[in-house]
């Protein structure tokens, strides 16, 4: 697409991800944002998988999101893939070339090169209902003292008890939580490529665990993430999400 000096731009290139020049493919079948098809930028050893899409709309749509969602984890099945920020969006291929593919060529190149035969999967971990809690309850006299000296006073008495039940309750759980993501992470690490570990800030959300597997250790990994799920069942409980595009594990790409 090229633009006159002066002509308005109504549409651009929406850019989805990086490939592999020589071997990376788009699937027949694949269509992004607006079902628009897709084609490909080449730069020397790298492309950029784009689309067409329409520039005045409302930004950020959850439509959106969920087309290039969909055409990067489409990418990552068919082979490694650098997913590009979700809304990036310019007017002509050799912008894309000027403003993504050239300025990073070596970097992209080696990313590639580092995702060939692994995929992405998020491992998140919550406790059932009530269960840090009760924990917390039995392993800290004093906040079993104050639960209940509290438990059945009206809402408004004793305010500063309150206040410090739950300092102590939030402090207690900040530690639970931090002991028992280490446990369930040194489980998980050993059987993956690589890891990005977020701590959570509670009882919903414990710790989130983003991993890369190697294609050929995938059943081994699923195998010890159904025996850690079986052995943490009663307190914790896990869910395993993916295969995905790599989205944790290229920077700022």
């Amino acid at each position: 697409m090229e633009v006159e000096a002066g002509e308005e731009l109504t549409t651009g290139w929406c850019v989805y991800g990086v490939v592999p020049a020589h071997t990376g493919r788009v699937p027949n079948d694949l269509t992004g944002i607006d079902d628009a098809p897709l084609d490909l930028v080449v730069h020397g050893d790298i492309a950029a998988v784009v689309g067409e899409m329409q520039l005045e709309r409302p930004p950020g749509r959850r439509a959106d999101l969920m087309a290039y969602s969909k055409v990067v984890d489409a990418l990552a099945d068919a082979g490694p893939v650098v997913p590009v920020r979700f809304g990036s969006v310019l007017p002509d291929a050799d912008s894309i070339v000027e403003a993504v593919l050239a300025p990073d060529e070596p970097l992209f190149v080696d990313l590639l090169d580092q995702l060939v035969g692994r995929r992405q999967f998020i491992v998140r971990a919550a406790y059932h209902d009530e269960v840090a809690l009760t924990e917390i309850v039995r392993s800290d006299p004093g906040v079993a003292a104050l639960r209940a000296h509290t438990r059945d006073l009206p809402e408004d008495a004793a305010y500063a008890d309150r206040v410090r039940l739950g300092e102590l309750v939030a402090r207690a759980m900040e530690a639970k939580v931090e002991v028992d993501a280490e446990i369930l992470a040194d489980a998980i690490v050993p059987f993956t490529a690589a890891h990005r570990v977020t701590l959570g800030s509670g009882a919903d959300n414990l710790v989130t665990v983003a991993v890369l597997v190697d294609d050929d250790r995938r059943e081994e990994f699923e195998e010890q993430l159904e025996g850690l799920a079986e052995a943490v069942h009663e307190r914790i409980r896990l869910q395993l999400i993916g295969p995905s595009a790599p989205y944790d594990f290229v920077g700022e790409a």
